[in-house]
């Protein structure tokens, strides 16, 4: 299994930046496909989630309305389009694939997530 997420990079706060996670050695089509970040000093946390069919997309509330997440399950790529970014949003950004197939719902938590890329920094300047 791996994930590789690129995309990352500098950008003035009010910029846009879109992240790509890469996926091979599983079949990315039955896997919810999620995105966390984890500041300096802080935990990793959950910033937005897509289910495995891509009809459903999930938001924490300090990135919903700026971000959007998506998928091309054709091209085993998960994306995440950063918009209006903020200081506060930087960070390093891991894409994870769930650790159950097909789970009825996505989930939110580190734990649930069987799979990891190996992080992209996004750092946004004020």
């Amino acid at each position: 299994v791996q994930l590789q997420a690129s995309g990352g990079g500098l950008v003035q706060a009010g910029g846009s930046l879109r992240l790509s996670c890469a996926a091979s050695g599983f079949t990315f089509t039955w896997y919810n496909m999620g995105w966390f970040r984890q500041a300096p000093g802080k935990e990793r946390e959950f910033v937005a989630a897509v289910s495995w069919s891509g009809g459903m997309t999930y938001y924490s509330d300090s990135v919903k309305g700026r971000f959007t997440i998506s998928r091309d399950n054709a091209k085993n790529t998960v994306y995440l389009q950063m918009n209006s970014l903020k200081p506060e949003d930087t960070a390093v950004y891991y894409c994870a694939a769930d650790g159950v197939v097909r789970r009825p719902r996505v989930g939110f938590g580190v734990r649930e997530y069987g799979y990891w890329g190996q992080g992209t920094l996004v750092t946004v300047s004020s």
